[in-house]
C-alpha cells in the first residue's frame, strides 16, 4: 500500500531558518520572543519576530527591493524554496505537473493594505494602490508557487489557527487520490497591526513570556513565520525520509467563534481521529506537540481532551510557542517540521517557562530537553478559532 512519506522540510521563524537553526535553539532552550521592532503599534507587546526585515528577505530571494511583496509571501517564498530544495535530494516526482501546492495564511497582505490605508484616512486622494492588490490570501499563495515553479494543483487554505495542519491533510488527500505525487503543504504568516489589535481586544495577549500549561498563565505571545513539509509518494524516493504522515483528523465543535469547550470535545475528537487512523493506540504516542497557546481557555480544554484520550497515561508533551511565538496559520507547519525533527534526532523538546501546573490533577509538560529517546509517533495539534480543530500523526517508519 502507498504511504506518504514526509521527503523535504523548510522552516523560517523567530528560533532561526531552516532545520539546523531551528534544532539548535530548541536544544539549546533558546527562545526568539522578544520587543516588537518591525512596526510602531499603540501598544507594547512582546512577540516572535524573524529577525529580518522586508528587504533583507528580498535579498535572500534575489527579489528587487523597490518591489512591493507582503511580507506573509516573502516568508513563505523562502520556507516552501528550501523543503523543495530538501526534497529534491530525495529524488523522485520531479514533474512539475504533478508537484502540488497547498498554502495556509491568515493575514496574506494585510501588512501593506494597512499602509495604505494609513494614507489613505489621512486623504483620499492619497494611497498607493499598489499596497492592495496582494491582500487576498491567494496572492502569497501566487507567488510561492511562481518561485517553485509549481505546475500542479495549487490551492490556498485559511482556518485561522489550523490552517497550516488542514494544508497537509489536504496535500495528503490529493496524493491519495491520484492528483499529485508530490505536494509542497504548510503555511506563512507574518506580523501585523491587524492581528496584534485583534488579539488585544480578545484580552489574550500576554505582556510577559508565555507560559503554555502554567496555571499563571495569561495569554499568548503572536509570532510570524511559515514552515513546510514536502509529501510524496513513497514509491518514489531515493533516500530515507524524514518520517511518515501515518494519520490526520479534523473535528469542529462549533462551541464559540474564539473560545474552546471547556471538555474539549474538538481537540478530543481530532485527536482521537487522528490516532484511530494511523492504527496504533494512544499509548503508541512517544510526544505531543501540543497547541499549547499559553490563553486560560486553551490550555483548560486541550489539557481535558488530553485526559479523555490518554486517561492518566498522557504521553510527555509540551507546546513550542514560547520559542516561535504563536504563528497562526503558520503554526500547524513549523510544529509539523519540529514534529519531524523529533523523529529524525530522537528529541523531545521543553515546554518553557512553565513552573506550576493548572491544578492537582492537571498533567505536566515536559520541561527539560530530552534526548536519546525513541520518537516513533507524534501527535501535532492545531486548535483554530470557530472549533475547527486538526491533529497529525507523524511516525518514524
Amino acid at each position: 500500500m502507498m504511504r506518504i512519506a514526509v521527503s523535504g522540510l523548510g522552516v523560517v521563524s523567530a528560533i532561526g531558518r531552516g532545520t539546523g537553526e531551528v534544532l539548535d535553539s530548541l536544544r539549546s532552550g533558546r527562545g526568539g520572543v522578544g520587543p516588537l521592532t518591525l512596526f510602531e503599534a499603540p501598544h507594547t507587546a512582546l512577540v516572535g519576530e524573524v529577525r529580518r526585515d522586508n528587504r533583507a528577505l528580498k535579498t535572500v530571494l534575489g527579489i528587487d527591493p523597490a518591489a512591493v511583496v507582503a511580507r506573509t509571501a516573502l516568508l513563505g517564498m523562502i520556507a516552501a524554496a528550501d523543503a523543495l530544495a530538501d526534497a529534491e535530494r530525495a529524488g523522485g516526482g520531479t514533474d512539475p505537473r504533478r508537484t502540488g501546492l497547498v498554502n495556509a495564511t491568515s493575514t496574506g497582505g494585510m501588512d501593506l493594505t494597512e499602509v495604505f490605508f494609513r494614507d489613505f484616512a489621512a486623504d483620499s486622494t492619497r494611497g498607493r494602490l499598489r499596497n492592495v492588490v496582494g491582500h487576498e490570501c491567494a496572492d502569497s499563495t501566487r507567488r510561492i508557487a511562481a518561485r517553485l515553479g509549481v505546475a500542479g494543483f495549487t490551492t490556498t487554505v485559511s482556518t485561522a489557527c489550523s490552517s497550516a495542519a488542514n494544508a497537509i491533510i489536504l496535500g495528503a488527500g490529493l496524493i491519495r487520490q491520484g492528483v499529485a505525487d508530490r505536494v509542497v503543504a504548510g503555511g506563512t504568516d507574518a506580523l501585523c497591526r491587524f492581528t496584534l489589535g485583534g488579539f488585544r481586544s480578545l484580552g489574550i495577549l500576554d505582556g510577559a513570556p508565555c507560559r503554555p500549561f502554567d496555571r499563571s498563565r495569561a495569554g499568548l505571545n503572536l509570532g510570524e513565520g511559515a514552515g513546510y513539509v514536502v509529501l510524496q509518494r513513497d514509491d518514489t524516493l531515493t533516500r530515507e525520509p524524514y518520517g511518515y504522515l501515518a494519520g490526520w483528523a479534523n473535528a469542529g465543535d462549533a462551541f464559540h467563534q474564539t473560545a474552546s469547550s471547556a471538555t474539549g470535545e474538538g481537540a478530543c475528537r481530532a485527536m482521537a481521529g487522528a490516532i484511530a487512523m494511523a492504527g496504533i493506540a494512544p499509548r503508541d504516542v512517544d510526544y505531543i506537540n501540543a497547541h499549547g497557546t499559553g490563553t486560560p481557555n486553551n490550555d483548560a480544554s486541550e489539557t481535558a481532551a488530553l485526559a479523555r484520550v490518554f486517561g492518566e497515561g498522557v504521553p510527555p508533551f509540551g507546546s513550542t510557542k514560547p520559542f516561535t511565538g504563536h504563528t497562526l496559520a503558520a503554526a500547524g507547519g513549523i510544529e509539523a517540521v519540529i514534529s519531524l525533527l523529533a523523529i529524525r534526532h530522537g528529541v523531545i523538546f521543553p515546554n518553557l517557562n512553565f513552573a506550576t501546573p493548572m491544578d492537582a490533577d492537571a498533567p505536566v509538560p515536559q520541561t527539560a530537553l530530552r534526548e536519546g529517546a525513541d520518537v516513533r509517533y507524534v501527535l501535532s495539534s492545531s486548535f483554530g478559532f470557530g472549533g475547527n480543530n486538526s491533529s497529525l500523526i507523524f511516525s518514524a517508519r
